[in-house]
């Protein structure tokens, strides 16, 4: 199973869609979706790892393109969307406490969370639901997305080979350690947020 997956990520790869579905799962982590879009990015810059820093810069603008739509949610949607995105991820009891994390470190928050594993989505839409300023939003988002884009490109291209055979062989232990990653985002949210 873990084979036909990879292999289908290896010919989405070499596909003239592959940047299509990179920048559509970077769009949706940022907003809505829980999967972050290394699954999609790490086998792309090791099949092609000349293309590892354009895929890097369609993260970036997507993934910030997907912010300013959670922004969206928590501005002007949050009684129904955003109060429901917010809730399926178990964060909806800690509104207040954000808010006084926004009000004395707002620019930190954004920085910080945008680099971890600590899902990009709640920090999306909490900061339009407490109307943080929108273009110093979008500049931090850029700046830490871009960090962490360009930072795994950067060794993705450094160390593609090894990095590609390894990937080839051990595909299931990524996935979960991929996946722990995002759960362990998830609990490292409940309890620092």
């Amino acid at each position: 199973m873990f084979k036909r997956l990879y292999d289908w990520l290896i010919d989405l790869s070499q596909s003239a869609h592959a940047p299509y579905a990179l920048a559509a799962v970077a769009f949706a982590e940022s907003s809505f979706f829980p999967l972050p879009p290394d699954v999609i990015l790490a086998p792309m810059s090791l099949a092609k790892p000349k293309l590892a820093w354009r895929y890097a810069l369609i993260c970036t603008l997507a993934s910030v393109l997907g912010g300013a739509l959670g922004y969206a949610i928590g501005a002007l949607l949050y009684d129904t969307v955003g109060r429901w995105l917010i809730g399926v991820y178990g964060y909806g009891d800690r509104i207040a406490s954000l808010r006084d994390a926004y009000a004395s470190w707002g620019a930190l928050v954004i920085l910080i969370k945008g680099l971890t594993p600590i899902p990009f989505k709640l920090v999306t839409i909490v900061s339009g639901l407490l109307g943080y300023n929108f273009g110093l939003f979008i500049v931090l988002s850029i700046v830490t997305r871009g960090a962490r884009f360009f930072l795994l490109a950067a060794a993705l291209n450094r160390f593609g080979d090894p990095l590609r055979l390894a990937l080839e062989r051990h595909f299931a232990a990524f996935l979960a350690i991929l996946a722990a990653v995002v759960v362990i985002g998830f609990v490292i949210a409940a309890k620092v947020i």
